[in-house]
C-alpha cells in the first residue's frame, strides 16, 4: 500500500488497551463478554506485562505495570484503570510514524520498539487536544499474523 497525500495507510484496529493493576480481576468479566485469553508477554521497553483477549471481531490488550515506574503504573495513580489507548495496524510503521508526526501527534518514542506478542513492533504517539488520544501503532513481522479463517477479525 502506498501513503497517498500525508495519510497513513490503517490496515484496522488491532486492539483496545485497558490499564489495570488487576488483571486477573478482569478475566471473568472478559470471559463473561465472550472473550478468550489468546496470548500474553512483557512488552519490556514499556515496563509492563500484557495479556491478549480474543473473540470474533474483538481484541483487548489489558496492560498492567510490570514495574512501578512505568507509564501505566503513573497512569494508574493519576486516572485509575480504564480505556488506555487505541491500537492500528499498519504496513509501514516508520511511515506513518512519520506522517502523524508532521499531522499534529506527539511521537513517545523515538524509534519503533518490540512489542507484546512476537513478531509485532510498536511505537506510540500522543494527541492532546481535542481528545487526549494515546495511540498505538502496529506492524507484524508477516502479513499473515491473523489467525486461520478470521481475515477480518484482529489478532
Amino acid at each position: 500500500m502506498t501513503h497517498a497525500q500525508g495519510v497513513p495507510v490503517i490496515l484496522g484496529i488491532d486492539h483496545i488497551g485497558l490499564a489495570t493493576d488487576d488483571p486477573g480481576g478482569l478475566a471473568p468479566f472478559l470471559t463473561l463478554l465472550g472473550m478468550n485469553p489468546t496470548d500474553s508477554g512483557p512488552a519490556a521497553a514499556y515496563g509492563v506485562n500484557c495479556d491478549f483477549w480474543q473473540s470474533p471481531g474483538a481484541c483487548v490488550e489489558v496492560v498492567s505495570p510490570a514495574a512501578g515506574e512505568s507509564a501505566v503504573g503513573k497512569y494508574l495513580k493519576s486516572r485509575g484503570p480504564g480505556l488506555y489507548h487505541l491500537a492500528f495496524e499498519v504496513d509501514d510503521l516508520a511511515a506513518d510514524l512519520a506522517v502523524l508526526r508532521a499531522g499534529g501527534f506527539v511521537a513517545l518514542d523515538d524509534q519503533p520498539v518490540a512489542g507484546a506478542r512476537d513478531g509485532m513492533t510498536v511505537a506510540f504517539l500522543y494527541l492532546r487536544k481535542p481528545a487526549g488520544l494515546l495511540v498505538e501503532l502496529v506492524q507484524y513481522a508477516t502479513a499473515h499474523h491473523r489467525k486461520a479463517g478470521a481475515a477480518d477479525v484482529p489478532h
